[in-house]
């Protein structure tokens, strides 16, 4: 059996039964099973999950009961298949079919010949397949080409035009560059560009950060002295200009209330030049052990970790903060080039009661601005309501807050992850106080 599809096998079947994060599962599968081609799996795998609903609707047309009715790992087995075959030049059509024969005399006993039937089916007919007709349904159409749940393909239509929504959701199935944020603490951009071309990888720098560097090709990005002496981290660019935006300066005292992973935090420790204090905290306290290991890695050494329920207000912190970043749980759907798991995320009522939960968070984070202070708000989402919708029903409550920018980044238009940032400002004076 084929190391590569195998692989690849386990890590779809991870997070379609597990529910595992596909960067997660893949890096895992991929360390664990040593395949001759990690490139290879990595293009199979997220080729099928960035593709997943149109592979099911396509198995839907060549399979009498469906694909839902079918074992999952039959499913994910023909996944696989039709997509080598539709849109896999390099492999050869005997090939897609023998190895999907192989991978099901493992993981679907006795199911090899339907397998074999399958493909064979879809190519002999998928020239007869058509997408649901535009005119009839534009949602459904949208939904099953680019692979998105409807009420993704439905809050983008209220927001923008349709050619405008199908450039979005093309960008989302587009693969991200890696970025990478050089660490000025230890080095600096033109130099770590260097070092980087030495090293085999090409590169270019960023659009919207001066740290930023892009990686055009290059592999082993965690595995390298470079990266182990502390000189860059991995990071996009959207969520550098978070730290941008927030502007802190050495001295300041600047706290990020929902750290956890902690690339932010950690861009804005070095943007102060490792002088000052970032107080960064999380609910999770093994999320902060990860950011204490990433801090020394590199060479910062005025982040201080916290365990704290962000909904709530500290009240020792109370007015002690220069700037204050909070970057809000949301829904993600900004972040779908790196995880196409999320398009397929059904509508909950959790994820509609994130709004109410995000407001939550800013107000009580907004005690702790000192008078003429910073408050940053962001997301990784594209979604108003959890954007525009609760910066401005925070503004509306607090006066004393003023907004000084606000920018939606997207991945179609700005080449990045689509993330939120509104920048407030904090009055020096409160109104009708004096004070």
């Amino acid at each position: 059996m084929d190391a590569n599809r195998k692989t690849a096998y386990f890590a779809l079947a991870d997070v379609e039964s597990k529910k595992s994060y596909s960067n997660l599962a893949l890096n895992h599968h991929i360390i664990c099973g040593k395949p001759g081609s990690p490139a290879f799996v990595r293009e199979l795998v997220y080729g099928v999950l960035e593709n997943k609903m149109l592979l099911d609707y396509l198995i839907d047309r060549i399979v009498p009961t469906g694909s839902a009715k079918i074992k999952t790992s039959d499913r994910i087995v023909l996944r696989m298949g039709i997509y080598q075959l539709e849109y896999m030049n390099s492999v050869p059509e005997y090939a897609a079919v023998n190895e999907s024969v192989e991978l099901a005399k493992r993981f679907c006993r006795g199911r090899q010949g339907f397998i074999n039937a399958s493909l064979r089916a879809f190519i002999k007919g998928k020239y007869a397949i058509g997408l649901p007709d535009r005119g009839d349904d534009e949602v459904r159409h949208l939904s099953v080409r680019y692979s998105y749940e409807p009420w993704i393909v439905e809050l983008w239509l209220g927001q923008y035009n349709a050619d405008f929504v199908e450039e979005l959701l093309k960008a989302g199935n587009a693969a991200p560059d890696l970025v990478v944020r050089a660490n000025s603490l230890k080095t600096t951009r033109d130099e770590l560009v260097q070092r980087l071309a030495a090293s085999g990888c090409v590169v270019e720098i960023g659009n919207l950060c001066d740290e930023a560097i892009h990686i055009k090709k290059g592999t082993a990005l965690i595995d390298n002295n470079l990266y182990r002496g502390g000189m860059y981290s991995i990071q996009d660019e959207a969520s550098m200009f978070v730290a941008a935006m927030l502007d802190p300066r050495p001295g300041d005292t600047v706290m990020d209330v929902c750290a956890a992973p902690g690339g932010k935090t950690m861009a804005i420790a070095e943007r102060m030049g490792n002088t000052g204090r970032v107080v960064a905290s999380d609910v999770y306290i093994r999320k902060l052990n990860l950011i204490e290991k990433e801090a020394k890695r590199l060479g910062i050494s005025i982040v201080e970790t916290r365990t704290w329920d962000a909904t709530k207000v500290d009240s020792e912190m109370t007015e002690k903060a220069d700037k204050v970043l909070v970057d809000a749980p949301c829904t993600g759907l900004g972040t779908v080039r790196r995880k196409p798991e999320i398009k397929y995320k059904k509508r909950t009522a959790d994820m509609d009661s994130l709004p109410a939960k995000q407001l939550l968070i800013l107000t009580a984070s907004s005690k702790y601005v000192k008078p003429g202070g910073t408050l940053i708000y962001s997301t990784c989402t594209i979604n108003p309501n959890e954007n525009q919708k609760v910066t401005g029903e925070f503004l509306k409550r607090n006066p004393s807050f003023k907004k000084e920018e606000a920018i939606q980044l997207m991945p179609n238009v700005n080449g990045t992850d689509g993330f939120f940032i509104c920048k407030m400002q904090r009055a020096e004076v409160l109104a009708g106080t004096g004070l």
